[in-house]
């Protein structure tokens, strides 16, 4: 008789070689947008642009919809804001990824110099040092960024979106690697009993 907890990942043991697969691939495009940031710098933004666009225009549909004119002209508000963002980032992505990048750096910092502040309060706690490094890490990145700055905007956020799909595309065949053996271990209970 099989109990909820019998089989944690539920089907998923039957599709892991899809799943390593797809960690495979996530790891190679990832180690390739590391040699390649700059361009995928620009690819980032561009897509960005693109989906402001998209939700801008989603926005401005909206207005047709809303009823009363404050909701209508917020709705207008919000296109024109996505539609010009989104434009800007798709006539310009370079600009746009200077501009991305500094926000990026400010916010590391702010969010650094944050979780810092919450470490010490948290500091009777165990655990509060991880924190305070996580804080620290965070600041020295932005500070890095800003240091690199403007030659950071060519290749931060191709750098950032490369570093996640190679955690990413590792955590996919972990994942799959537990699947697989996970499959093995029940084949092996149900062939025993």
């Amino acid at each position: 008789m099989e109990t909820g907890n019998a089989r944690p990942l539920g089907s998923l043991h039957r599709y892991w070689g899809w799943m390593l697969a797809l960690g495979v691939l996530m790891l190679v495009l990832g180690v390739i947008g590391l040699y390649a940031s700059v361009a995928l710098t620009i690819v980032s933004v561009l897509l960005f642009g693109a989906l402001l666009v998209a939700g801008g225009v989603a926005q401005a549909i909206q207005a047709f919809r809303a009823s009363g004119w404050k909701s209508v002209a917020l709705h207008v508000g919000i296109a024109l804001l996505y539609i010009v963002g989104g434009g800007i980032a798709l006539y310009d992505p370079v600009a746009a990824s200077l501009s991305l990048t500094i926000f990026i750096a400010a916010m590391l910092l702010v969010t650094g110099i944050f979780r810092a502040a919450m470490a010490f309060q948290m500091r009777p706690i165990g655990g509060w040092g991880w924190v305070l490094f996580g804080g620290i890490m965070s600041f020295l990145l932005g500070l890095l960024i800003f240091a690199q700055w403007p030659v950071s905007g060519l290749f931060a956020i191709g750098l950032f979106v490369a570093i996640e799909l190679i955690v990413d595309g590792w955590s996919c065949i972990l994942f799959a690697l537990a699947a697989k053996s996970t499959e093995t271990g029940h084949s092996a209970e149900e062939r025993h009993a």
